[in-house]
């Protein structure tokens, strides 16, 4: 039998647990004025995930695309608008991040994973 993980309740969820670091951050959104939260937590040279949690109705505006990544929801339902239309992902889900700007709108409460490469040579 594997011993048992412990963490702080000040720490928050481990690392490798993103439901609880959804449902954290999920939280989080609530009391946020904005209904957002996010928590970027592995950084590891040009790869970034972050738990990002968006109350429903709540949207990140338009911004730009890192060089490589994908969205997959943990929680919820997001529309994600591009110049050519808008997608919408429900959990399960899994999808390359648009190349061009977009924006996240959350059709209800939602956790989304974002992975991220910053840096690709030859881009």
């Amino acid at each position: 039998m594997p011993p048992e993980r412990r963490h702080s309740a000040t720490e928050g969820p481990p690392m490798d647990d993103l439901t609880a670091l959804a449902r954290q951050q999920l939280d989080d959104a609530k009391a946020d004025p904005h209904g957002r939260s996010a928590r970027l937590f592995l950084h590891d040279g040009p790869l970034r995930q972050t738990v990002i949690a968006l109350i429903g109705g709540a949207s990140l505006d338009e911004h730009v695309s890192p060089p490589a990544g994908s969205v997959q929801i943990l929680h919820g339902h997001v529309q994600i608008t591009t110049g050519d239309g808008k997608q919408d992902m429900i959990a399960g889900q899994v999808a390359p991040v648009p190349r061009e700007k977009h924006g996240v709108t959350a059709v209800e409460n939602s956790a989304l994973l974002l992975t991220s490469v910053t840096h690709v040579d030859g881009m």
